[in-house]
């Protein structure tokens, strides 16, 4: 898949979860108006300098933008729509948090058609642990509400957290796919640098799972997803046939374009025959002033070097169950892929190469990361 994208980040929340690394920030009495300006600026913005063309997917994420009314949410599709048109079938996903469930009708009628819900656990005493500030039961009730729109739902729930089993996490993980949703992502603890849970860990007052207890973890998740017919078509992420996977992370996966604006937001735009890597200034008010004096909302628009654009290909391509493209991704590396390394790690099984794919094997996606990097060489 190819195609254009727009994501835009919220950054607020009402609390930081200590697990969380991304650009956030808490909310507290906020007056939404003089950010919610900048970022339509900022799309416009963007359409003047690098041309129209209509967005395919628009992926609202944060922080917390389900905080954002279903007036605000209208605006923000809207100035997509009028910058750049969009597609007539185009995903608008909104990522939103359980305790905002009583706005998610307002959100569909604002023009979100998927719900993508940060569930984490469905067991209270982890929620807790996880910093969370919905419970189980709240997190069920959301997920019904917002199937009850009739708009598509997706769940994200977090695993190997500290002293969880893995026969827990299957009867945990079965709940998750009783529910009204046709997506899951579902994702490995990572203890990230600079956060509540990474200064836990080097006080000894956390002790997440150890490699073999992960990988016992990972592979009951696909077992239990592949029984229920919602198997993993990127590592992290299940979908209950093709029509439910995320189209704005494939887009990603498989190389697309996309702008990114609000606080901290990543894009990557082809522009002249050149792939360019843009990033907006973290902090909301110097983000707002660079809206103001420049006109969009990043620094710089950094060109893309083959062997960067080729490794940034190589590693995400390979997470996708369908496959990396072996002709594509060496006519863009500008160069073959080492035999040796991908002949080494097919003997290991942990690779396949055939039909001209390279598809990582079960066994692979455990090491995926590290056979990417291999790879990307």
């Amino acid at each position: 898949m190819t195609g254009f994208g727009v994501y835009v980040h919220w950054p607020y929340c009402t609390k930081l979860c200590p697990y969380c690394d991304f650009n956030i920030y808490r909310a507290r009495d906020l007056d939404r108006a003089p950010l919610r300006r900048a970022i339509v600026a900022d799309i416009h913005n963007h359409a003047a300098r690098y041309g129209r063309r209509p967005a395919d997917t628009i992926f609202l994420g944060g922080g917390t933008p389900s905080l954002l009314s279903g007036a605000d949410i209208a605006a923000l599709i809207g100035a997509v729509d009028d910058a750049f048109g969009l597609a007539p079938d185009a995903e608008i996903t909104l990522e939103a948090n359980p305790e905002d469930a009583p706005r998610f009708a307002d959100h569909a009628a604002g023009g979100v058609n998927r719900f993508s819900i940060g569930v984490q656990a469905l067991e209270d005493v982890a929620l807790r642990a996880l910093g969370r500030a919905h419970d189980a039961a709240s997190a069920v009730a959301a997920v019904e509400a917002a199937a009850a729109t009739g708009k598509r739902v997706s769940l994200d729930l977090i695993y190997a957290r500290e002293g969880q089993g893995v026969e827990a996490w299957a009867a945990e993980l079965e709940a998750a796919l009783a529910l009204p949703a046709e997506h899951l992502s579902l994702y490995q603890l990572t203890i990230e640098a600079g956060t509540a849970f990474d200064r836990a860990v080097r006080r000894g007052r956390l002790a997440p799972p150890d490699d073999d207890r992960a990988a016992a973890l990972y592979e009951i998740t696909q077992a239990v997803c592949d029984a229920a017919g919602a198997p993993a078509y990127e590592i992290s992420n299940h979908a209950r046939g093709p029509a439910a996977r995320s189209r704005h992370n494939v887009l990603y996966w498989t190389g697309g374009d996309w702008i990114g604006v609000g606080p901290g937001a990543h894009g990557r735009i082809t522009h002249g025959g050149v792939r360019l890597a843009t990033k907006a200034h973290d902090r909301p008010e110097n983000y707002t002033a660079a809206v103001s004096a420049g006109g969009v909302g990043y620094g710089d628009a950094t060109p893309l070097s083959r062997d960067e654009h080729g490794e940034e290909t190589v590693l995400m391509g390979l997470r996708l169950s369908d496959g990396l493209a072996r002709g594509p991704a060496e006519a863009l590396r500008g160069r073959p892929f080492d035999a040796d390394a991908v002949a080494a790690f097919g003997e290991a099984g942990l690779l396949e190469d055939a039909a001209g794919v390279l598809r990582l094997t079960p066994p692979g996606r455990l090491l995926a990361d590290h056979i990417a990097a291999t790879l990307a060489q």
